[in-house]
């Protein structure tokens, strides 16, 4: 029988996987999961419960939802959709990581394994902070972004809504990053980008 205390997580392949494995480490009841087809490999043996984006879809099974989908603006326009039909977007946070008692952490955010983030750091909603990066003292990250693993961010960085600062790469102190940005794998951010720019090397440069 359906149960409102139970979770759904949007997205059922990939990143979703690791979102899920997090969220059972938590203690989460992620009872179901939302895609556009029931999928042939379950391999956490939940149950589908249909595409969250056709009008067919029943919300009223459950009112809790986590994020599995690793697309910025896909995950932003998700949540924005959840949040207007009244339900709850929860964190899914790794038991593993270290979160400052002073940093402040919005809704819909992942927090995978081994991440650190340190005192006076926010976040927004609907981030990804993916395995072992790290978020100094006083950094911003505002909504939809994603820093992937082993990324650094030192202290009183600022990355913009929707923005991904790709693997291994290292942010200095104070840099501010607009919205929109892509960040390469093992940059070396130095300086502040603007929006919507591609950014990769060290130290890293635009590219487009």
């Amino acid at each position: 029988m359906p149960d409102n205390n139970s979770i759904a997580i949007i997205g059922y392949s990939g990143h979703s996987f690791v979102v899920l494995d997090a969220a059972k480490q938590m203690g989460l009841d992620v009872a179901y999961y939302c895609e556009r087809n029931q999928v042939s490999i379950n391999p956490f043996d939940i149950n589908y419960l249909g595409d969250e984006g056709s009008e067919s879809f029943n919300w009223n099974v459950v009112d809790q939802f986590i994020l599995g989908i690793g697309d910025n603006k896909i995950r932003q326009r998700v949540a924005d959709l959840i949040l207007s039909k009244k339900k709850k977007i929860l964190n899914v946070v790794h038991p593993s990581s270290i979160i400052s008692n002073y940093a402040i952490i919005g809704t819909g955010n992942f927090i995978a394994a081994n991440v650190t983030v340190n005192a006076l750091a926010k976040i927004a909603d609907n981030c990804i902070l993916n395995t072992g990066c790290i978020v100094e003292h006083e950094c911003i990250i505002e909504s939809g972004v994603h820093i992937a693993p082993g990324t650094v961010l030192a202290g009183n960085v600022t990355v913009g809504e929707n923005s991904f600062i790709g693997a291994n790469s290292v942010v200095k102190q104070g840099v501010k990053i607009g919205s929109g940005i892509i960040v390469g794998a093992g940059s070396v951010v130095i300086k502040d980008i603007p929006d919507n720019e591609i950014w990769v090397g060290n130290p890293a440069k635009k590219i487009k």
